[in-house]
């Protein structure tokens, strides 16, 4: 009973530690997607320090405070009068780009029989590159129609030529939200993974 008190306690420190690192961000991108101060990482944490069932569950509560942070972008797609057909829209773009995208940083307790170090990083690469690859099928879905705008406006020069030339239609949509989606969440990635590196040298952070 003290151990279950001990988890949740913890857990809605962590989790409203991780809200308030999501708020703070180090950029911001004017079409959605942010760097943020290591906010994925408590998340990641609880799931190596409780397990990945708990972690997933943790991860859920998080993508539900996303969501609520996230209402603004939501609503773009929902305008008076509009048809059924967007709500499922909405639908699914919660679904992705929210439940499954957060809820997947709950996988950052996988290699938790390694040492604290390893396990924290490797377990931050995967949850964080779950969650990217989310955003990236929310991205190609809802906003693969940018990809001209963006590589003939945005990415200038040879290389946004040659991708146009390219690539068409859906493989031209796909490379664009990885290659948009990638503008934060590698460095994401990358930061978060330094920060696990620091914070599995103190003591009492290990898998209970």
């Amino acid at each position: 009973m003290k151990q279950t008190t001990r988890r949740l306690c913890e857990s809605g420190i962590f989790i409203a530690l991780a809200t308030v690192l999501s708020i703070l961000k180090i950029f911001e991108f004017s079409f959605g997607g942010s760097i943020t101060v290591l906010s994925m990482l408590p998340i990641v944490l609880l799931s190596y320090r409780h397990g990945i069932k708990w972690g997933l569950m943790c991860g859920f509560s998080y993508s539900i405070i996303q969501m609520l942070l996230g209402v603004n972008t939501i609503s773009v797609f929902v305008l008076p009068g509009e048809s059924q057909m967007v709500w499922w829209r909405v639908v699914l773009m919660c679904l992705l780009d929210y439940v499954l995208a957060y809820t997947s940083l709950g996988l950052g307790g996988a290699f938790a029989k390694k040492t604290p170090k390893k396990a924290l990083v490797l377990g931050v690469i995967l949850s964080l590159g779950v969650c990217y690859f989310f955003h990236v099928l929310s991205g190609a879905v809802f906003f693969g129609t940018y990809a001209d705008w963006f590589f003939g406006e945005v990415m200038t020069g040879g290389v946004g030529t040659y991708i146009l030339e390219t690539f068409t239609g859906i493989p031209l949509y796909f490379l664009y939200s990885l290659i948009y989606n990638g503008c934060y969440m590698i460095p994401e990635i990358i930061l978060t993974s330094f920060g696990a590196a620091v914070v599995s040298s103190i003591p009492s952070v290990k898998k209970i």
